[in-house]
């Protein structure tokens, strides 16, 4: 007898399980991926620079990320006698909330087919029934504007600690991130308009389900390429995927763009005045952010979870193995950037973003439109 198949969803029980499975399971590894981020690029800089990075805490340092929280755990929690307590106190919840709920809508892997009794295991009359999970903790068919909302509410956070704490360095720092990132994340989102010219779809799930089938329809002039290539939208849009990491870099303030935070001019920018686990929480954000742009990038440029190549062997990996192998890979470079590439001037990120990205943004959208037209 054949199993019975149902969406989880169409249990309430089953359904709060599973969510709240879901929820731990993807907070948990994030927060072990931007805990272990630290470590590793203190150490891929020290290697860099031809030094050791952490070596004492652990073997080779791997015990300093858990060392450096219990120590910002620990310390003196001071709040400027001039500033705002309030919103000095709501600013970096406000920065890391939302990279941390942007995680809600990436999806991790194709749906899995669990026995109902994994799920209610106390639950009688479910014998012979299974719940089709999405490896995702929610599923909207606008998933990409939800990212580019919740990327935008990020700097509310930067912008009122740089106001709530009564410095002129913060205050400087908060007005250059809110300059930053709305020259920035305009050329971003237009980025994106080519990929959803060629996908037809705003949901991550489905873009990723595109970019699994062999390459026709708008990407059939790349049909020259073998088989065993995916159809990854970075062959057909390679300007909007570099386009678009460059452009994720410089709203997540990463070097060469990391104005808001100038050490050299502004002592340490918008967080000047925060300590303890309040100053934790921004470096929190940053790195939540870090893994965020990475899976975004993977998701609408190389396949998600996808397989790097339609062979067998390659498939049979895990979903969720590949995209994480791929997070891994834009994290590396992000670090590599922040170690041989030097900060720009404000002027300089000014004119890339207003008269540089934008205009090969736009330009892209038209040749976009020009092919999608030509070839359908």
């Amino acid at each position: 007898m054949d199993p019975v198949l149902l969406s989880f969803s169409s249990d309430p029980a089953a359904f709060l399980v599973v969510m709240v499975a879901k929820i731990l399971v993807v907070f948990t590894v994030l927060m072990l991926i931007v805990a272990y981020a630290t470590w590793c690029e203190r150490k891929v800089i020290g290697h860099m620079q031809t030094r050791l990075g952490p070596m004492e805490t652990g073997w080779h340092g791997l015990l300093q990320p858990i060392a450096d929280g219990i120590k910002l755990f620990f310390k003196e929690d001071i709040i400027p006698a001039e500033a705002s307590k309030i919103p000095f106190i709501l600013a970096p919840i406000m920065i890391l909330v939302p990279a941390l709920i942007t995680a809600a809508v990436i999806p991790f892997g194709a749906d899995l087919t669990i026995p109902a009794k994994f799920i209610l295991p106390f639950s009688s009359g479910l014998e012979g029934v299974s719940y089709i999970v999405p490896q995702q903790i929610s599923e909207l068919n606008i998933g990409i504007l939800f990212v580019l909302a919740m990327a935008g509410l990020g700097v509310y956070g930067i912008v009122l600690a740089g106001w709530a704490s009564n410095s002129k360095y913060s205050l400087l720092g908060g007005l250059r991130s809110s300059a930053q990132v709305i020259s920035y994340e305009l050329a971003a989102g237009l980025t994106l308009v080519a990929v959803f010219m060629l996908s037809e779809s705003l949901s991550l799930r489905d873009i990723v389900a595109l970019q699994m089938q062999p390459l026709n329809g708008v990407a059939g002039f790349l049909s020259f390429l073998p088989d065993w290539v995916p159809n990854w939208y970075v062959f057909s849009q390679p300007v909007a995927f570099v386009l678009f990491v460059i452009c994720g870099m410089a709203e997540i303030n990463r070097t060469p763009f990391d104005l808001p935070e100038a050490e050299t001019e502004l002592v340490s920018g918008f967080c000047t005045e925060y300590s303890s686990m309040k100053y934790a929480m921004f470096f929190m954000a940053e790195y939540a952010n870090m893994v965020i742009i990475a899976a975004i990038a993977a998701t609408l440029f190389l396949g998600g979870w996808g397989a790097p190549m339609n062979i067998a062997i390659f498939q049979a990996v895990p979903g969720a193995v590949w995209l994480l192998l791929k997070i891994f890979t834009f994290m590396f470079f992000f670090i590599w950037l922040r170690a041989t590439w030097p900060r720009v001037r404000y002027d300089q990120l000014m004119f890339l973003g207003w008269k540089v990205f934008l205009p090969l943004a736009l330009a892209n959208i038209i040749v976009t439109g020009l092919v999608v037209v030509l070839l359908q």
